[in-house]
């Protein structure tokens, strides 16, 4: 029997399309249409593998998830606080190479498996290091926002380069900020660990409170 010219159509092979269309051009960007032209195959096809766009999306997001290590949050680690630095540069960096699928993992994990670990070993070991479940729920959402809020858009690229865009009499302290986007590596992920720092210090003494009441 000869074998088939084109390699069969596989869910994988779909999330892979699709994640490349979000990459290029956002969320907008994907439909049945474009999705099956890129892949050689009829619209109604992908219909044996998704139901709807926003289940390719799901898949799209969750793909990304789990690039995400967790290694750092494994049974019998008490590091809580060098964990959760460990996992906040390993999941900005996954975010950061998709900033577009962000707004979709910004939706919460819902059914999504990688999206679905990832909270369980947060929420895990934080639980195991003593904090109370009710407290560790806080410390999951609010790194998050932190870590999907830094991966959505640079903050030094949101200023031109254009030293006449700032006059001084309107605003008297942005006489550098034309110069913000030649240095965006610097000031954004300076930006990143400052704030990633100020939290786990403020948790460090909320932690320290909370082992003297016990």
């Amino acid at each position: 029997m000869a074998r088939p010219r084109k390699p069969l159509l596989s869910r994988a092979r779909i999330v892979e399309a699709a994640g490349a269309l979000v990459d290029a051009e956002g969320l907008e960007a994907v439909s049945t249409r474009r999705l099956a032209a890129a892949l050689g195959v009829s619209g109604p096809s992908l219909y044996n593998h998704f139901r709807t766009k926003d289940e390719i999306l799901d898949a799209v997001a969750d793909a990304v998830s789990a690039r995400v290590d967790l290694s750092m949050f494994e049974a019998g680690r008490p590091d809580w606080r060098g964990a959760l630095h460990a996992w906040a540069h390993s999941y900005r960096d996954a975010l950061s190479d998709h900033p577009n699928i962000v707004p979709v993992l910004a939706r919460g994990p819902g059914r999504r498996p990688a999206g679905l670990r990832l909270a369980d070993a947060v929420f895990g070991a934080m639980t195991e290091a003593g904090w109370p479940p009710a407290q560790a729920t806080r410390i999951g959402a609010l790194m998050r926002y932190f870590i999907l809020g830094s991966a959505m858009a640079s903050f030094a690229r949101g200023f031109v380069d254009d030293e006449t865009a700032y006059d001084p009499a309107d605003y008297p302290h942005l006489g550098q900020a034309h110069l913000l986007a030649e240095h965006q590596h610097e000031v954004d992920e300076g930006a990143f660990e400052t704030g990633l720092a100020a939290l786990l210090d403020g948790l460090a003494l909320q932690y320290e409170a909370l082992r003297d009441t016990v």
